[in-house]
């Protein structure tokens, strides 16, 4: 008997997953308070062109990707102070992923991010094979250490929750 493929399983196929960290030498609730201020991500992701909170829970993102520019809805489907961010494309480019925050004592914390993605088109597959993705997302990761860092204090805050199980 040969098992059939679900859709659900053949999407995910198509999908391609980043892991990247980076330690940060802030308060673990610094780096957080830092990284929900979505606006300012620009200022370190490379390609990000503009990022706009729509409300607690959806983000609207333009960037450049592979020559690209490229428009996406996001919602924040779980976050919790100091702790994790997870979100989901909704519209456009599809993707997900999710950042967590682990203190490593008072004054340092270790970021690390999960990135599923859809690459599009033959440009993209072929820069995901290539790594490009990968080396992209740890140079955000290493700007917003620099960021942060050179700041040494968080730029705003949003200290709300968002429960997984809400409906």
């Amino acid at each position: 008997m040969v098992a059939k493929s679900t859709e659900s399983e053949e999407e995910n196929a198509d999908m391609a997953t980043i892991e990247e960290s980076v330690e940060v030498e802030v308060p673990v609730r610094t780096a957080y308070n830092q990284w929900t201020q979505f606006e300012e991500f620009p200022q370190f992701m490379e390609g990000v062109e503009e990022v706009r909170q729509l409300n607690d829970t959806k983000v609207h993102w333009v960037a450049e990707i592979a020559g690209q520019r490229r428009e996406w809805d996001a919602e924040i489907t779980e976050q919790t102070p100091d702790h994790r961010i997870a979100w989901c494309a909704t519209e456009g480019a599809t993707n997900s992923g999710v950042v967590t925050f682990h203190r490593l004592d008072d004054g340092r914390s270790k970021i690390m991010l999960q990135l599923d993605f859809e690459p599009e088109g033959a440009v993209e597959k072929v820069g995901d094979k290539l790594g490009l993705v990968k080396t992209r997302a740890k140079g955000d990761l290493k700007r917003f250490k620099a960021f942060i860092e050179s700041r040494g204090r968080e730029s705003g805050a949003w200290r709300g929750e968002v429960d997984q199980n809400r409906n």
